[in-house]
């Protein structure tokens, strides 16, 4: 069963939430908006699905909801921030501004971020380049889940790329994917529903594919993008490595095992290299490399003639990366976001918790 809201309401609740652990207006209005912006495009696993658990983080003191963001090292195009262990949604959009101002004045910007959380949806990030006329791309790392080819060890985070491209006529090319064949949101959603994973998902803890959601509690890991060797599993654990180490190794975040959990009660690694969670967040200018005219002529004539391609099933027709997100805001904007009564029942509870009024 589900339960529609609509987006105003959930955008206040939210907020209040942000507000409540003790947020600035400005920061609580930017965790909320980027939060939602998940439920919008119709990423239920990284929206309000998420809220109780960034409180939960809060409530565990990993959580600065006050923090002193700060660049601690920088050059023309590049920077380091520190984000404070302040909330991902809110240190990440700073830092892709910061990456934004720096492709105004040299062409290209480039910012890893250390001592952050989680950051809620990629897209989000990448997407704040469009209005620029620049290309955005973005990525972070995340807690230990996946297994690597041959490892029965979790070692890698579900570590999502994006990358956004302005078109000139056509709506912009949003490339939006975890470097794992799912993203452990996408269990937790079948793991509420009481559903099994395809196949290719997830390994149990002797490292056999298994097709049950709730094969991570028992010490099974989900597995890279390909599923096995034969499948190309070596390219998603190499795709997921490139994440780890642009994100932290570059940042001084923590990497590899050691990533900070995102559950707060799974405990913290032992012996942690770094700071916080990273991320990688980057900025190009279109007319750095051509006139911008010129680019978005093209793009859109690449994007009209991929949309074209011929296809299997004539009910299916070729949609470009950004397409069926693009079209399920619109919808949700208009209709209202389907929430599980599972997730709803948990944000009247965070709602109580903190005497918030629905």
């Amino acid at each position: 069963m589900e339960k529609v809201v609509s987006y105003k309401e959930l955008l206040a609740l939210t907020t209040k939430v942000f507000l409540a652990i003790g947020c600035s207006v400005a920061d609580a209005k930017s965790a909320a908006t980027v939060l939602l912006s998940a439920d919008l495009r119709g990423i239920d696993s990284h929206g309000v699905a998420r809220l109780s658990g960034y409180i939960r983080l809060w409530e565990a003191k990993r959580i600065n909801a006050n923090p002193h963001i700060q660049v601690v090292h920088e050059t023309p195009s590049t920077a380091v921030v520190d984000g404070d262990s302040g909330l991902g949604l809110v240190v990440a959009p700073i830092a892709m501004q910061i990456a934004i101002e720096k492709a105004k004045q040299v062409g290209t910007g480039w910012v890893s971020v250390c001592n952050s959380n989680h950051f809620g949806i990629a897209a989000y990030h990448a997407m704040m380049a469009l209005e620029h006329d620049m290309i955005g791309m973005v990525m972070t790392n995340a807690s230990a889940l996946v297994a690597p080819t041959f490892s029965k060890e979790r070692m890698l985070g579900t570590n999502p790329i994006c990358v956004a491209v302005p078109g000139g006529i056509e709506p912009p090319f949003v490339a939006d994917m975890a470097t794992t064949t799912a993203a452990n949101g996408k269990l937790e959603i079948l793991q509420r529903k009481g559903l099994d994973t395809p196949s290719g998902w997830i390994q149990d803890k002797a490292g056999n594919q298994v097709n049950d959601a709730h094969a991570l509690k028992n010490g099974g890991a989900l597995l890279p993008l390909g599923g096995d060797k034969e499948h190309g599993s070596h390219k998603g654990y190499a795709l997921g490595a490139i994440v780890d180490i642009f994100s932290a190794v570059l940042s001084g975040a923590n990497y590899g095992p050691w990533v900070p959990p995102f559950p707060a009660y799974v405990p913290m690694p032992e012996n942690q290299p770094g700071k916080g969670i990273g991320h990688f967040l980057g900025a190009m200018r279109i007319d750095a490399f051509r006139k911008k005219e010129d680019f978005k002529k093209d793009m859109d004539q690449w994007i009209r003639r991929f949309r074209e391609a011929t296809p299997i099933d004539e009910n299916r027709p070729v949609v470009i990366p950004g397409d069926p997100e693009r079209e399920i805001e619109q919808a949700r904007r208009k209709d209202g976001i389907p929430l599980l009564n599972i997730v709803w029942e948990d944000l009247l509870s965070v709602a109580e918790k903190f005497s918030i009024k629905i």
